[in-house]
């Protein structure tokens, strides 16, 4: 069911000798489908770090230089029925 050490190792320095062989021959990317999947990444990835930007300042910058709260507004509690009006 699952692979053995040996296969596990065999299949790590396979994979290892793969990418320092593109990386020796500066033939990263040896079809289209490389590029755009490099791409995809790259695009996810700093999506990802944006997003980690722009909650680190929401929370450094709306933390400390808000002087006063945002006044709450009271919820009401339940729903007024004016069928049972008069």
């Amino acid at each position: 069911m699952g692979l053995s050490a040996d296969e596990l190792k065999q299949g790590l320095q396979a994979t290892a000798e793969a990418v320092l062989g593109r990386l020796r021959s500066h033939q990263l990317f040896q079809s289209e489908w490389d590029v755009a999947a490099f791409v995809v990444f790259l695009t996810f990835v700093g999506t990802v770090v944006l997003l980690l930007l722009l909650v680190i300042v929401h929370c450094c910058c709306c933390c400390c230089c808000s002087t006063s709260p945002r006044p709450r507004k009271e919820k009401l509690k339940g729903v007024d029925n004016l069928a049972l009006e008069p």
